[in-house]
């Protein structure tokens, strides 16, 4: 566990040792979420990163033959 200091600016410094196990780069985004009393950080991903990351995953809705026209 690694602790931050929230500058003046309400800016703050990632350790390098997270850095380095995340390889976050210069300039990435991220999405801040607050759940509860935390919050997380989340790197923000365009959709095209994302595709292929679900293999074998089962897409299929699952309807009723009736629910279909």
């Amino acid at each position: 566990m690694q602790t931050v200091t929230i500058s003046s600016k309400y800016q703050i410094a990632i350790p390098k040792s997270i850095r380095e196990r995340h390889r976050i780069k210069p300039g990435e985004r991220f999405i801040l979420i607050s759940i509860g009393d935390r919050i997380e950080m989340v790197p923000e991903r365009k959709m095209e990163d994302l595709q292929g990351i679900l293999p074998g995953m089962d897409t299929d809705p699952g309807r009723e033959k009736e629910d279909r026209i």
